[in-house]
């Protein structure tokens, strides 16, 4: 049986702040949402670089973190569980 996930993580402060490098944990394709990109089509690969853009929300439930890849010429939407935190600086303040 799937795992649930009823976390509902707006109630605690974000995990990462605009400006924030982050790596991606994971491969991730399209799933439909970005209208530049195929179907299926691989859109950030697992451990591209990047930077927090800004944060959003969805479901009323869910931080998504704008993440800009400049290596990929590309913006796209992650999860929290899905990025690693590179600045150790931000870090370090919490």
């Amino acid at each position: 049986m799937p795992e649930v996930d009823d976390t509902v993580e707006i109630y605690a402060p974000p995990l990462f702040e605009p400006g924030e490098k982050v790596q991606s944990r994971f491969t991730v394709k399209n799933d439909g949402t970005m209208w530049d990109a195929e179907l299926g089509e691989v859109v950030v690969h697992k451990g591209d670089e990047g930077y927090v853009r800004d944060i959003g929300t969805y479901l009323q439930r869910y931080y998504i973190y704008a993440v800009e890849f400049v290596g990929r010429q590309r913006i796209v939407g992650m999860r929290g569980r899905e990025l690693i935190g590179l600045d150790t600086t931000q870090e370090e303040t919490r």
